[in-house]
């Protein structure tokens, strides 16, 4: 099984443009999280796929691998299958560049889920981690995950769900981790499907998924890092370097 892992890179963010560029420790965020992943040792390759020649250029003149989009792009699942279209593989894992605290033992866990689906039923799989701060819960830039008792998604939202109507029940929270492990055949289905409305109303790509009926598979993982959102996040980020 031929496993790679791209890493969609947008320098104009819209919270927080250059975000990707900022400094972590005397590197760039994306350099930081290109090299987390490349230090797994999990992949046959790993790859930062970008429409920005600044983010391409700071990948590959340390060293690194990257491309360039042809295409413009709504979300980093629609780059990374223009970028696969043609490569000879299995798995595809995105990692989001904004992932500086990616990590071996989560990345491990999901890809464990398609070694251990014999049958292929899976199409892809993703990470959430539970989360129990009221105020991140309540974030709309923390995207909360419910799934079904098999650990299937049910629906991904920025708003805090399941709401509390009922504060005597004890619910679980799961923050969901941009980080997605795909079938190649389902990433490039993916690609052809138009966005419809929940996806373009949350801005989460994942809905797109679920809107056309396809399952994905959570994975729980204990390790929280920092996605890079904001500039808060960023500072954050930076103490947690430290």
């Amino acid at each position: 099984m031929k496993i790679i892992s791209m890493i969609p890179a947008r320098y104009s963010a819209s919270r927080f443009p250059g975000k990707l560029m900022q400094d972590l420790g005397g590197k760039s965020v994306i350099r930081r999280t290109y090299e987390a992943t490349v230090a797994t040792n999990l992949f046959y390759d790993v790859i930062v796929v970008t429409d920005s020649s600044i983010i391409y250029n700071e990948i590959v003149n340390n060293g690194g691998k990257a491309m360039m989009s042809i295409k413009e792009h709504e979300c980093g699942s629609d780059r990374i299958a223009e970028a696969v279209e043609n490569l000879d593989i299995d798995i595809v894992v995105n990692v989001q560049g904004d992932e500086p605290f990616t990590d071996k033992e989560s990345l491990e866990k999901l890809i464990a889920v398609f070694k251990d689906d014999h049958t292929k039923n899976i199409d892809l799989a993703s990470l959430m981690v539970h989360i129990t701060d009221e105020a991140e819960i309540n974030n709309p830039n923390t995207v909360k995950v419910v799934v079904d008792m098999f650990d299937f998604a049910l629906y991904f939202s920025r708003s805090p769900i399941p709401y509390p109507r009922d504060k005597t029940v004890a619910v679980k929270y799961f923050k969901h981790k941009g980080v997605y492990a795909f079938r190649k055949e389902a990433l490039l289905d993916f690609y052809k499907l138009p966005m419809l409305t929940l996806e373009a109303s949350e801005k989460l790509e994942q809905l797109r998924y679920l809107e056309y009926g396809k399952r994905i598979k959570m994975v729980e993982t204990s390790v929280q890092g920092v996605e890079i959102d904001t500039p808060e996040d960023l500072e954050r980020a930076k103490k947690l370097w430290k």
